[in-house]
Parts: structure tokens; C-alpha cells; sequence
């Protein structure tokens, strides 16, 4: 595949990462308006992160979406995956009560965790071998360009909080609200209209993805080894890859970093804009714009980052991006989440981390260092370990973090700790797969079979 044909392959594959990260902040720039909606505790909250996109339900989605990449295509998962995704979204823009909140919020979680492993195999396989890391990485771009306009939607249609200005289009969500509710809506049933608009937005972009992806043509790598009779079955698959030994080994090296730097990342994907609010005590508005502007530095950042990656060692920018990780958390521990000041060096800092994070590296690593029989299987595995224990941590979290954020210095300091085992583990096994092909790094990895 050409160049340019790869980078139009690369961009509408992307659109997954723009919905999986999408989805999480749709949910956290909304939390509060539903919380008032509903009248949920911060325990609720943490059982809608456990399902979400966030956490179990993309666990869930990659287990399965993974092995059936590996036996059907990459092709298979494009064509039918985000109709489950418009499903959930649209479960979420009508709820109004818990369950019918907890389902949509489910349904899109499965569905991006279905996604995600094709996705990141798809973009290694149909890059060049000097174009796999800026291809991982402009993908990566729009898990940030994603949560960037989420957060400025949100931003625009926020209410008011304590003396705060409207969002500038508050006034067009009291309307629509007003048009489905009446006029005699309840304040709280009126502003959560907001997070409704925003996951309707989601809906739109999942659309113009399904259309676009379902007509890309079949990875050529996964057509070569159906074609050498490789897919022997999806259990078969599941075998050759628990009985590898240097699959195994690769398995706990990846989930253990990405798991680690995940489980913070999980907590501020979703609950960022929560904890601005509630332990810095700034306005939903205020709230959604400094998450946004953090976001907004995870593009920029990425873009540098996809221009560098190919030319230089992998192991200088998984270092730099977690430097500024754990400088962030210990600002925000020895000065606190109310200093306006430094709660924007936080953001930066944070924001240059994601930018720069280890979901690149995972992503560029868990896709060169197996083979295709099992490549987005064994993604899958990874994900589904990952994605289910930052569901368990989740809900931990919130037992730390309390009703008002009183715990909030003890979780930032669970945050250091895992950012350091990230850090560590990710110097000591970073591999040295720049400049090589996937074939070339199969065969020195595992030889000419794989069984």
C-alpha cells in the first residue's frame, strides 16, 4: 500500500480513537448534570465509569473484537462494529433514568473495545515501514482531537454554577429542552439537555466512520496468511498464542506498562472535569475549558511527536512524556487542586504527557510484536486485562477520592506510584523495532513458524 493510500487508511481508521476517547469525556463533561439529573452518588458515578468505554465495557468489546479480527478481518470488525456504538450513543441521548444511562453507556463501551484492536493492527499493517510510527501516532491524534471538541462542545452548552456565565449556547439547549419537556421542565431534567446535544454529536461522527471504513479493502498481510491457510479457527488462535512463550512474555511486558500509566489516565479521562469541579470548586464551564485546553496540547504534541518517532529512539519520548506525568502529579500534591495557577501547569503538563504517552508505544508495540495469525488477539488480551482492572479502579477511586474530593491527596499519590512502575518497566523492555518491517521483527521474535 502507497503512501498516501496508508495515511487515507490511517485517518479513517482514526475515527475510532476519536469515538473511543470521545465517548469516555462525553461522559465527564457531563457527569455532574446527570448527577443532578438523576440524583447519583459518586459510587453511581464510579459503576457508569466501570461500564463504560473507559473500562469493563471496552474490556469486554476487545476480547471478543480481537480473536474475531484474527479469524474474519480487520474488515469484518469495520463493517458492523459501530452500529453497536450509534446503538449505545443513542441509548444515552434518550435516557432518563439509571438503567437506561448504564446501558448506553455499556453498548458504547463494548463497541469501542471491539474496535480498538483492529484499528491499531489495520493502521501497522497497511503502513510502510518508515511510516508506522507517524501513523500510530496521527491516529493517536484523534484520541485527543476527540475529547478536545467533546470538551468545547461541552464548554459552549454548559450551565451556569454559582454566579457562573451560561455556556455561549446555553440559551439553544434551554430551547431544544423546552421543545421535548415542555416549559415547565425541571432545572436539572432542562440542563443535562446539554450532555444529550453532545452525545448526538457522537452519534453524527459514527455515521460518517461506518461509511467510511466498511468500504476499506482488507489488510493485505491478514489476506496473506488466510491465504496460507494460518486461521485455523478462533480457538486455535487462542491456543498458539497462551502456549508461546515469547508471546506470553511480550503480553505481560505491554499490559503491565499500559495498565499502569492506564489506570491514571482512566481516572482523569473520566473524571477530570469531575474533580475540577468538585475538589477545585470551578463552574462546569470553567471546568470543561481547562480540560479542553489540555487536550487541545495532546494534539499539538502528537502532531510533533508523529514527525520525530521514525527518525529517533522510542525510548527518549516514553521517558519525556512520563517525566512530565509524574512532575504534574507532584505539582498538584505538594500545592493542591485549588491554585489556579498551578492546576494549569497541571493540565499542560498532563496534556503534554497524553501527547506523548505510553498508549502510543503501546499501540506501535502490541501491533509489531506479534505475528498476524494472533496480532489483534492478543491486542485484545491486552486490552481486555487493561481496560477491566481500571473498571475495578474506578470504582476504588472513588472510595478514595470521597463525596467532595477530601481523599483527593491520597489518590495522587497512587497516581506516582503507578506512573513510576510504568516508567520503569518501559525503560528496561522498550524493544528496537524502528526501521523494521513486521515480517522482519516476526522472524527475529519468533522464527520462521509460529506455533
Amino acid at each position: 500500500m502507497g503512501k498516501s493510500s496508508s495515511l487515507k487508511s490511517t485517518l479513517a481508521v482514526s475515527l475510532n480513537n476519536y469515538l473511543d476517547a470521545g465517548a469516555i469525556v462525553a461522559g465527564a463533561s457531563g457527569l455532574t448534570l446527570w448527577q443532578n439529573y438523576l440524583g447519583l452518588s459518586e459510587v453511581s458515578l464510579g459503576w457508569l465509569n466501570f461500564i463504560s468505554a473507559n473500562c469493563l465495557g471496552a474490556a469486554i468489546g476487545a476480547i471478543i473484537g480481537g480473536f474475531l479480527a484474527d479469524k474474519y478481518g480487520r474488515k469484518f470488525i469495520f463493517t458492523y462494529n459501530l452500529l453497536v456504538y450509534m446503538f449505545g450513543v443513542l441509548l444515552v441521548m434518550c435516557a432518563t433514568n439509571f438503567a437506561v444511562l448504564f446501558a448506553g453507556f455499556l453498548f458504547t463501551g463494548i463497541s469501542v473495545g471491539i474496535g480498538v484492536p483492529a484499528s491499531w493492527t489495520y493502521i501497522s499493517e497497511s503502513s510502510e515501514v518508515n511510516n508506522r510510527g507517524r501513523n500510530i501516532s496521527l491516529s493517536q491524534m484523534s484520541w485527543g482531537i476527540g475529547p478536545m471538541c467533546i470538551l468545547l462542545l461541552g464548554m459552549l452548552f454548559a450551565p451556569g454554577h454559582a454566579g457562573e456565565t451560561d455556556g455561549v449556547l446555553y440559551g439553544w439547549v434551554q430551547t431544544l429542552a423546552n421543545l421535548f419537556m415542555g416549559a415547565e421542565a425541571d432545572v436539572a431534567a432542562v440542563q443535562v439537555f446539554a450532555s444529550r446535544i453532545v452525545f448526538a454529536s457522537l452519534f453524527i461522527v459514527a455515521f460518517v466512520a461506518w461509511n467510511l471504513q466498511r468500504r476499506l479493502q482488507e489488510s493485505a498481510e491478514f489476506e496473506a496468511t488466510k491465504a496460507a491457510a494460518q486461521h485455523t479457527g478462533l480457538l486455535q488462535n487462542i491456543k498458539v498464542l497462551f502456549q508461546n512463550k515469547i508471546a506470553i512474555r511480550t503480553v505481560a511486558f505491554l499490559a503491565v506498562i499500559y495498565l499502569s500509566w492506564n489506570l491514571v489516565a482512566s481516572v482523569m479521562g473520566f473524571f477530570q472535569p469531575h474533580i475540577y469541579e468538585s475538589a477545585g470548586g470551578m463552574s462546569n464551564k470553567d471546568a470543561n475549558m481547562l480540560s479542553c485546553i489540555s487536550w487541545a496540547v495532546v494534539v499539538f504534541v502528537t502532531f510533533i511527536v508523529s514527525r520525530l518517532v521514525d527518525k529517533f529512539a522510542h525510548r527518549i519520548f516514553y521517558i519525556f512524556g512520563l517525566l512530565c506525568a509524574l512532575t504534574a502529579w507532584m505539582i498538584i500534591i505538594g500545592i493542591g487542586v485549588t491554585n489556579i495557577v498551578w492546576l494549569w501547569v497541571f493540565t499542560i503538563l498532563w496534556g503534554v504527557n497524553n501527547g506523548c504517552s505510553v498508549q502510543i508505544f503501546y499501540a506501535l508495540w502490541g501491533s509489531e510484536l506479534f505475528p498476524a495469525k494472533f496480532r489483534a488477539g492478543a491486542q485484545g488480551l491486552m486490552f481486555f486485562l487493561v481496560r477491566g482492572l481500571s473498571a475495578v479502579w474506578g470504582l476504588v477511586f472513588t472510595y478514595i477520592y470521597g463525596e467532595n474530593g477530601e481523599g483527593f491527596t491520597i489518590a495522587a499519590w497512587c497516581m506516582v506510584a503507578l506512573l513510576l512502575v510504568s516508567l520503569v518497566v518501559g525503560v528496561i523492555g522498550a524493544p528496537q523495532t524502528r526501521g523494521k518491517s513486521l515480517t522482519q521483527i516476526t522472524k527475529e521474535r519468533y522464527g520462521n513458524t509460529v506455533d
